[in-house]
Order: structure tokens, then C-alpha cells, then sequence
């Protein structure tokens, strides 16, 4: 018969992989509270970063809490195997891919807004065309690691065992 694994082990394996979790869920929520940041920047004129710094914590400290726990849970009920390291039940995976899906999403518009607002700004203030072009190019393929604009091209690859 199959030897079963310490319960210390299985327990501190899973506890990683909830850790895993969250801290993959909060990288993706800094990315879109930079995003958000970099535009409110842009486009308003009297911002303050400070009065807006409880709302970007939260958005990346406290919203991966708000999908980790309920994959736990889930987890636990539907698909409690093992170290948790496999995703088999495609509805218990998605607990985690959707919130991670929007970011990617929405950061993605605010990359293309703000890409916008740089154009009209380099433009507005010409030098030379080719100096243009130049700091447009720069500024953009700066913002796509920045914002994590590389995600939407991978986000659905992978999405198999």
C-alpha cells in the first residue's frame, strides 16, 4: 500500500501554496495600482499621491485576500488533494485566474490611455520628428513591463494541467 505523507508536511506544503497564491495575486494588484497611479499622474493635474495611497495599499495588500480565501475554502471542499499543486477542477482555478484576468484587462486600457496621453504630449511639444518618435518608442516599451501589458498576450496560455 502507498505510504501517506506526514500531515505536518501536506499542511505546510498547502500553506505554501496559499502563500504562493497571494503573493502572485498582490504582484498583479501593484501592477494595476501603478497603472492607476501613472494615469491619475498623467491626466490630472493637482494629484496627490499621498491621499490616494490607503486606496493603492489596499488594492495591492488587501484585494488578493478578497479571491485567496475564497480558493482556500473552495480548495478544501471540492478539490482538497495532495499538496493543492495540481488544478484539476477548472471552477476552483478560476477562483484565482478571473481577478488576476481583470487586472491584466483593465491595466491594459489604462496602458492604451496613457500611451495616448503621450502622444499628444510628445507631439504638443515637437522637437524633431525623428526625436519624437524615438522618446514615444522608449516611454512605450518602458511602460509595457512596468504595467504588466506583456500578461495579455500569455494570459490564457498555460491554462491546461
Amino acid at each position: 500500500s502507498p505510504v501517506s505523507p506526514c500531515p505536518q508536511a501536506v499542511t505546510g506544503c498547502r500553506l505554501a501554496q496559499v502563500v504562493t497564491q497571494y503573493c502572485v495575486g498582490a504582484n498583479y494588484g501593484w501592477l494595476l495600482a501603478e497603472g492607476l497611479f501613472l494615469h491619475k499622474l498623467l491626466v490630472l493635474v493637482t494629484f496627490s499621491g499621498q491621499r490616494c495611497l490607503p486606496a493603492f495599499l489596499l488594492l495591492g495588500w488587501g484585494a488578493p485576500v478578497l479571491f485567496v480565501v475564497p480558493w482556500v475554502v473552495a480548495r478544501a471542499l471540492y478539490e482538497n488533494e495532495g499538496c493543492w499543486e495540481r488544478n484539476e477542477k477548472a471552477a476552483v482555478w478560476w477562483i484565482i485566474r478571473c481577478p488576476i484576468l481583470v487586472a491584466v484587462a483593465v491595466n491594459f486600457v489604462v496602458f492604451v490611455r496613457i500611451v495616448r496621453i503621450l502622444v499628444a504630449k510628445v507631439r504638443a511639444h515637437q522637437v524633431a520628428r525623428g526625436d519624437t518618435r524615438l522618446r514615444l518608442a522608449r516611454s512605450t516599451l518602458t511602460l509595457i513591463p512596468l504595467l504588466g501589458v506583456h500578461e495579455v498576450a500569455f494570459a490564457l496560455a498555460g491554462e491546461g494541467q
